[in-house]
């Protein structure tokens, strides 16, 4: 397993910045995930199709939907509506997307109505962000509420387990002219992974601090939102989910 980095660089993560994404997730959040491109959101939104196959779906929410970048391939099969809490992500989700809906919403309170969707979607580790594990089960609380009867919500999540074993230190890389410098530690209390983003040419520093759920802790955070959780997998190729396996993803069921 990766060492921790104990590195002076990091002193400013602490519990007083456990809401990091309201700093964060302005437009140079697009230089930093530049390189996630459609075809990987493609690629997500056909396996959860091919999953749903036999699922009535109508109305879906995207929940974290950023930029829109998985919104616009959602709405291409189903009336879709995106919700994030990043008014910079949003306008230029409402750019780039034609006919979904954004609104602009603090996900602990889903500003929708009770049974409102057959389908929510919470994508690329839109979770986790709270220092209080009672905030993401009232996080689950809202979703389950704003579902149907029978209506289903994928979250896809980092793997805790693989994280830990390959976490990579620092790295460095070019995005349109902008060099984004990471450097990675597993939190001194073992209960996020963090990172640290410089973006070189500005000097602007970001941090994020994602929790580290194995899917153990997402299942029983399910359950007491009231869900059952119907599949696990370990990528969108539909392979099981092992402690090596790169992404964390379920399918929970509101009964």
């Amino acid at each position: 397993m990766t060492a921790f980095v104990r590195d002076h660089r990091f002193s400013r993560v602490s519990a007083q910045e456990a809401d990091w994404f309201e700093e964060f997730f302005g437009e140079d959040y697009l230089h930093i995930y530049q390189h996630r491109d459609e075809t990987e959101a493609e690629r997500a939104i056909e396996f959860i199709a091919t999953n749903l196959a036999g699922q009535k779906i109508q109305a879906v929410l995207d929940l974290g939907c950023g930029a829109g970048r998985h919104t616009k391939i959602l709405e291409e099969r189903w009336w879709t509506v995106g919700l994030d809490l990043s008014m910079s992500l949003l306008k230029i989700a409402r750019r780039e997307t034609t006919d979904a809906p954004y609104v602009r919403g603090d996900m602990r309170e889903i500003p929708f109505a009770a049974d409102s969707f057959d389908l929510v979607v919470n994508l690329f580790t839109s979770f986790g962000y709270f220092d209080d594990d009672r905030e993401h089960v009232r996080v689950l609380a809202c979703v389950w509420s704003s579902l149907k009867s029978g209506g289903t919500l994928v979250i896809d999540f980092l793997n805790a387990a693989q994280v830990r074993e390959c976490l990579v230190p620092y790295d460095e890389r070019v995005e349109n002219g902008v060099t984004v410098e990471q450097r990675r530690r597993i939190s001194p209390d073992n209960r996020f992974v963090e990172k640290k983003i410089t973006l070189r040419e500005s000097g602007k520093d970001y941090i994020e601090r994602v929790r580290l759920l194995s899917p153990q802790d997402l299942e029983r955070m399910l359950i007491t939102a009231g869900f059952e959780v119907v599949k696990l997998f370990g990528d969108y190729a539909g392979t099981n989910w092992t402690e090596s396996s790169p992404r964390t993803i379920l399918f929970a069921s509101r009964q």
